[in-house]
């Protein structure tokens, strides 16, 4: 049984301090009355003790799982009914429907005046296979380095429904047969009848409200419309920090797909062939 979904758990999670919830401005809510109706209410669960290993260095970080109210009360109510028949053996599928986020804070972030924050898409293939048709995989991790060589640390949020741009791991594997035929990832895309970029931003504004406040802070990205998104939803002291590594022959043609499409990404960045090292110029 998932302790996340038993109500005796969850009452110690509760009592320990070890689960809140937040609402889209990330002020705390009561996280026993329902949320409420129509309002983004976020599901909290942590502080979390988590030793990482990160190229040489290895440092602990505090981890924040995070998920919708409206998402977890679904997926509680299915379990309860699975319970009631016997049915334990397909708690699994119900983890896979959740999206569920992530907060790494490094260091103490609080302290500074203009902390450093990633707002990272998840990629299975890049992240985890190590694939080099994209640059996630070395973003992720110099993103991870930087924020621990970062005097006071920093925040990174890590979106699990993001995939692929928002399209999710079945399409993107769709695109990827796409390009290879030649269309470049926003065609691809566009051909499967699918937005350029589908991603939403509202759980990551509500969680660095929440862990960051109303406080200037610099975003690794190259991706200007990630700086609009997060103004709109409220977060308008925000500076990008251009973060370009993992640059290799297979990734060219898409990393130039989204110079052309708007990231600050230049000629020379992309001429620059198997280059591990981040450039910040």
């Amino acid at each position: 049984m998932f302790t996340y979904l038993n109500p005796e758990i969850r009452r110690r999670l509760i009592d320990a301090g070890k689960l809140f919830r937040i609402n889209a401005r990330g002020a705390r809510l009561d996280v026993e009355a329902p949320p409420p109706e129509g309002e983004l209410a976020i599901n909290v669960l942590g502080p979390i003790p988590l030793p990482l290993e990160v190229g040489e260095a290895r440092f602990t970080v505090q981890w924040y799982a995070a998920v919708r109210s409206t998402e977890l009360a679904q997926v509680e109510s299915l379990a309860r009914e699975l319970r009631a028949h016997g049915g334990q053996q397909f708690f699994a599928l119900l983890a896979s429907s959740m999206a569920v986020n992530s907060v790494l804070v490094v260091g103490y972030p609080a302290r500074a005046g203009n902390p450093l924050v990633r707002v990272h898409s998840s990629c299975m293939t890049g992240d985890v296979f190590g694939s080099q048709r994209c640059e996630c995989g070395p973003q992720f991790v110099s993103a991870l380095s930087r924020l621990h060589e970062s005097p006071e640390g920093g925040v990174l949020i890590y979106m699990s429904g993001h995939e692929g741009r928002g399209i999710g791991l079945w399409a993107k594997a769709a695109t990827y047969l796409l390009q290879d035929a030649g269309e470049n990832t926003y065609e691809a895309n566009r051909s499967l009848g699918l937005p350029d970029d589908s991603r939403d931003f509202t759980d990551a504004a509500a969680l660095l409200h929440h862990f960051i406040g109303n406080r200037p802070f610099r975003l690794l990205t190259n991706n200007p419309k990630k700086i609009t998104d997060l103004n709109a939803l409220g977060l308008t002291e925000v500076t990008s920090e251009r973060h370009v590594v993992g640059v290799n022959t297979w990734n060219q043609r898409y990393l130039a797909a989204k110079r052309d499409w708007g990231h600050r990404l230049s000629d020379m960045d992309l001429d620059t062939v198997a280059d591990s090292k981040p450039r910040d110029q």
